[in-house]
């Protein structure tokens, strides 16, 4: 049987975190993952902030970290910081790579997201962490069903394009946190490599 608390380590903000997530992704799916839910990703990354320890604040962060980017920008994150305050707003803010439309060159953006890595806050290593391994996991166990066919569904296309971001993103990660995600992340990019021949 669970243990229980007196005091929920997670309140009615997170209630309303999870509506007005399903407000904004409720109608997308994961890419090339025919017709899964894009919350089912929302909620996997919320849930590894969860068994890491993650504040409230850093959870519904986690739940909203592409709320901005994906669903309305600057007005989406004005939105974020009225309903849920400045910190959940920073943590989804430093983890949008960027706002603008059109999108930045993709090489451009990830060289800029990497570097910005090193300076972001403990919270936002936190939720990016928990979000390039739960991108890492979809495809490491994509790969296994679809072969190289996975690199398709990305903007360049190129396993050796996503390898380059994934490797680097890993070195920041190194060097600003001890988390066990770290070392998970690791290990699941060296099956892919393994399993791709790269």
């Amino acid at each position: 049987m669970s243990e229980r608390t007196e005091t929920p380590r997670l309140t009615e903000r997170f209630d309303r975190a999870l509506t007005f997530a399903m407000e904004k992704h409720g109608t997308q799916l994961r890419k090339g993952e025919g017709d899964i839910p894009y919350m089912g990703h929302l909620l996997s990354v919320t849930g590894l902030v969860i068994e890491a320890g993650g504040t409230e604040n850093q959870v519904i962060a986690a739940l909203l970290h592409d709320a901005a980017e994906d669903a309305g920008g600057e007005a989406t994150l004005a939105e974020i910081r009225a309903k849920f305050g400045d910190e959940v707003a920073g943590i989804v803010g430093e983890c949008s790579d960027t706002f603008d439309d059109p999108k930045p060159p993709w090489k451009q953006r990830k060289e800029v997201y990497i570097a910005h890595i090193e300076h972001a806050s403990d919270g936002a290593v936190l939720v990016s962490l928990a979000d390039k391994l739960d991108n890492a996991r979809g495809m490491l166990r994509d790969h296994g069903l679809a072969g190289d066919a996975l690199w398709e569904r990305f903007r360049t296309k190129s396993a050796t394009d996503q390898f380059w971001y994934y490797g680097a993103l890993l070195e920041a990660f190194k060097k600003r946190t001890d988390n066990w995600m770290v070392e998970e992340l690791e290990n699941v990019l060296t099956r892919l490599r393994a399993a791709a021949h790269a």
